[in-house]
């Protein structure tokens, strides 16, 4: 973990002005990927590159998915294979996903030994019992493309760097006759007896292999090639298959496969490369992926890393880093510093590359495709990400974004169901969670001037999805204007998240002229009130027959008609209609103490105690920021005549759940979404509802901020008077002239220019008289 000098720290006030005279800032060191990966946050501290393909990280634990046949709880834990409390490390995996709430991946477990030889991984209570060992984190140093441990049990330093498609270790051993490099190719995350269903090696040479590793799990059809190159010949190596005994092994049985044979498959594979070392031999690997062939894997190990310079991949990896880091370069205190180019780093970690080098790439209808005039991506989770994620690209990533959409509308043409992604990942639709918000994705980019991809197309293809019937309650929705409880679970979520879904596509076909479209989509995003109850004041579950559900708990987060989530805080989630949702609700002073309650009730733990992704520390009062549907709540009293709220609010949440330690996410960084919160909060604005062109604004809490925008423009973000006291906005400027509304617009930030704000400790309640 890195230590932060007070020296550099007083360098920061310059760069803003000094961008553009001086080479790219260091911004990698204020970067600590060692945050979020205690408890719930699930991030990983290994080593890869912006939206890169290989994720190069430590597993600390490989528990299974099932125990007995039923699942094991503690597995959530290891969504990200690392867990900071662990006390061993089994080996070093090239994929993972960063916050997610459920995993797969996990894949070509590499593990350096000595001694015995050992190719059971062993158990955390009893690391020598296998190939695992122990370590300490004060031999652990985690940075942005670079990751280094000591591996205590066989006097090992392990170091990891990656480009886009290859990750590459170096291993210095000790002086040994048994030195062993391990590759597991039955490890895995969320594993399960049966989740690899084959894998095939090639011992090409004695430095090349080759292979392939398929799995079944959230993914549930999933090819992963691989080319594994070493700086130094191995003298012998074999492998062991713990699969059950098969009744035909037809002609293959001829031969002696485990030991110094080049080929070998099976569902169950472990292998080992035996070295023999002198004092201090670093042993290097290159490790390539291909989503297509092991051909492929070749080409892009060959086009992105053709030499054994392991310093120089590390130098480009930060120099990427560096690079993206600084869109915007930022003036504020030591942790603010700390946490928001963790959380810059986090939000660009994915959507992940997925094609080969020549642009080749597995659809989802498992065929070989060419992505022409674009990179194709995967690992899209949609249901967290089109709330802040995908709009902090439209700014800081947009032809990334308009890249990412393209992806969305391959996806969509090789569906058999014709619909755009839901939750997908390495070819597949995993289907995870609710709602169709690659819509959203699509309309906001549109909607702000950033679809660069045919728009009418994009709109058919957000209203077949939206028309699929047999999707998750769609027909009840479609027939009765909400999902009813009794034909569909979470129907009062499903019920809001369609309804703004639609308003997304309503405001895609007025900008495009389509008029039959936007009158069926604006009817359709109504729906929202046919499952508000007005004598309770909540959001509720609907039986089909137009009832409501009887023993209705607006508290409870089980078999209320949520999913992650109570109706207190699914209440609100009408972001593309406050002003309604207030009038709903009893008018602006009414709906104000609502949002005052939520904040400061307390919320008993027994209404969460059974919630795997929700805990106290993601918890103010009774609202949720550990998870996604809350996320636009603070910046509501914008819509009422205390606006001055959400500037004390969202201070108020970036103090309480973003700090700079291993525990220091309150929730799931799900992808990127919690730190896209942090980041547009931090500069002082908000897409409470992407699809539209405005920013809600808030109290940003940095001194001064500089938004270096793709087309050649900057956005600065001037603090005057910036304290932990003065949380409240006295008056604000924008390029010099006076601004007394509550919003931004999209235009007014890539047009480039200057906000101003000016700070006090007490509201001017004058100001923003006029909600928007």
């Amino acid at each position: 973990m890195r230590v932060f000098t007070l020296t550099v720290l007083l360098l920061i006030p310059c760069l803003a002005v000094a961008q553009k005279k001086t080479a790219t800032p260091d911004l990698v060191k204020y970067v600590n990927p060692m945050i979020g990966t205690a408890k719930m946050g699930h991030t990983y501290p290994g080593a890869t590159v912006p939206f890169g393909m290989v994720q190069l990280s430590p597993d600390t634990d490989t528990i299974p998915y099932e125990v007995n046949g039923k699942y094991n709880k503690d597995v959530y834990k290891y969504c990200a294979g690392y867990q900071y409390d662990d006390k061993t490390i089994v080996g070093f995996s090239h994929t993972h996903f960063s916050g997610t709430g459920h995993s797969d991946l996990g894949d070509f477990l590499i593990a350096p030994t000595t001694g015995k030889l050992q190719l059971n991984p062993g158990t955390a209570d009893k690391p020598e019992s296998g190939y695992r060992s122990a370590f300490s984190h004060n031999n652990e140093v985690a940075e942005p493309a670079y990751y280094k441990v000591k591996l205590d049990d066989h006097n090992i330093l392990a170091e990891l760097t990656a480009s886009n498609r290859v990750g590459m270790h170096q291993y210095t051993f000790p002086k040994s006759d048994e030195a062993h490099i391990i590759l597991d190719l039955m490890s895995g995350i969320y594993n399960y007896d049966g989740k690899t269903t084959w894998t095939f090696v090639r011992v090409e040479n004695d430095t090349l292999i080759t292979g392939y590793r398929q799995t079944n799990g959230w993914a549930r059809t999933r090819t992963v090639y691989f080319a594994m190159a070493f700086s130094k010949p191995f003298y012998q190596y074999g492998n062991k298959d713990y699969s059950e005994a098969q009744v035909y092994k037809g002609f293959w049985r001829k031969f002696d496969q485990t030991k110094n044979f080049p080929e070998f498959a099976g569902k169950k594979i472990r292998a080992y490369f035996d070295f023999k070392t002198e004092e201090g031999e670093k042993i290097k690997i290159k490790f390539a992926l291909s989503p297509v062939s092991t051909e492929g894997a070749l080409a892009n190990m060959k086009a992105e890393i053709p030499h054994w310079d392991f310093e120089r991949v590390k130098r480009e990896g930060q120099a990427a880093w560096n690079k993206e880091l600084s869109k915007v370069v930022v003036d504020a205190g030591k942790d603010d510093l700390v946490n928001f180019y963790t959380a810059m780093y986090h939000a660009f970690l994915g959507p992940t590359t997925y094609m080969d080098v020549d642009g080749r790439y597995r659809g989802i209808d498992m065929n070989v495709h060419q992505a022409s005039g674009f990179t194709n991506y995967t690992s899209f989770s949609l249901w967290d990400t089109y709330r802040a994620l995908h709009p902090l690209f439209n700014i800081l990533q947009p032809a990334r974004n308009n890249d990412m959409i393209k992806s969305m509308l391959a996806h969509y043409d090789q569906s058999v169901h014709k619909m755009l992604p839901v939750w997908s990942h390495y070819a597949n639709e995993n289907w995870c969670m609710i709602g169709y918000h690659s819509v959203p994705v699509i309309a906001d980019a549109v909607l702000k001037g950033n679809g660069n991809f045919d728009a009418n197309r994009a709109l058919d293809a957000c209203v077949q999805t939206a028309r699929t019937r047999y999707y998750d309650g769609l027909e009840y929705y479609m027939e009765l204007g909400y999902v009813p409880e009794d034909k569909n679970g979470s129907s009062v979520s499903k019920t809001l998240e369609y309804a703004y879904d639609d308003w997304c596509i309503a405001q895609m076909a007025k900008k495009l002229n389509r008029q039959d479209i936007y009158e069926e989509f604006s009817k359709r995003a109504e729906s929202y009130k046919n499952v508000y109850d007005a004598k309770s004041g909540f959001m509720r579950p609907k039986l089909s027959d137009g009832s409501w559900k009887q023993e209705f708990d607006p508290l409870d987060t089980h078999g209320q008609g949520f999913i992650e989530g109570n109706s207190w805080n699914y209440s609100l989630y009408v972001p593309h209609a406050p002003e309604q949702m207030i009038a709903m609700m009893g008018g602006k002073t009414r709906f104000a103490q609502r949002l005052d309650s939520l904040f400061t009730m307390e919320l008993p733990d027994k209404y969460f105690e059974n919630t795997e992704d929700i805990t106290r520390e993601g918890i103010i009062g009774n609202y949720v920021h550990g998870n996604e549907p809350s996320h636009h709540v603070p910046f509501l009293y914008n819509w009422t005549d205390q606006p001055w709220k959400t500037q004390e609010r969202t201070r108020m949440v970036l103090k309480a759940m973003y700090k700079p330690t291993v525990d220091g996410l309150g929730g799931n960084d799900d992808f990127g979404q919690m730190s896209a919160w942090y980041i547009f909060s931090t500069l002082g604005f908000y897409p409470v509802a992407p699809g539209s062109d405005q920013y809600a604004i808030t109290s940003p809490a940095v001194k001064s901020a500089t938004i270096n925008l793709e087309n050649g423009k900057t956005f600065t973000i001037d603090v005057k008077g910036q304290s932990d006291k003065n949380v409240f906005i006295q008056k604000m400027e924008l390029n010099g002239k006076p601004v007394n509304r509550t919003y931004l617009t999209h235009d007014e930030i890539m047009n480039g220019g200057k906000i101003t704000f000016f700070m006090g400790s007490k509201p001017n309640k004058k100001l923003f008289a006029v909600a928007p």
